[in-house]
């Protein structure tokens, strides 16, 4: 009698397992599902991400290409012109192609202050520091045109 209860009693304590077990189960499938979940969620983050920064590299090769194409074009020539229009008209075309150049914005602005074109020379020379704050030629331009207004 002894044998046949403790036999009951390991039968009862199986199949208590046995119905604890899918629960068991249940609960580590849903924490490993929301850990895939949160690690395509970071996929998902990183692929974006990547593809902004991708985005930021073509932008950079395009501006660099452009600024390329107005020294070749536009700011050589205008070291080599004589002519005091066509110097003012290539640095203008110039930076419209490449903005962010702070020693073509000094030449135009010096070609400016040469013409007599002061307010336009010291937006120029204010552009060059704004790009190069420690650029202090055009300090020294800036200062000397206003120090002569």
């Amino acid at each position: 009698m002894r044998m046949i209860v403790k036999s009951k009693t390991r039968i009862l304590s199986a199949m208590a397992f046995l119905m604890l077990l899918p629960a068991c189960m249940t609960e580590v499938l849903e924490r490993q599902a929301e850990q895939i979940r949160q690690q395509n969620d970071e996929i998902a983050r990183q692929r974006k991400e990547l593809e902004a920064l991708a985005a930021g590299k073509q932008l950079q090769d395009r501006q660099q290409q452009d600024c390329n194409r107005a020294f070749r074009e536009y700011f050589d020539k205008a070291q080599l012109s004589t002519n005091r229009d066509d110097v003012i008209s290539l640095y203008r075309k110039g930076l419209e192609l490449c903005p962010d150049d702070d020693v073509a914005h000094y030449e135009f602005g010096r070609a400016l202050a040469d013409a007599g074109r002061r307010a336009e020379a010291e937006k120029e020379f204010e552009a060059a520091l704004k790009i190069n704050p420690g650029f202090g030629e055009a300090r020294r331009q800036l200062d000397t045109l206003r120090a002569n207004r």
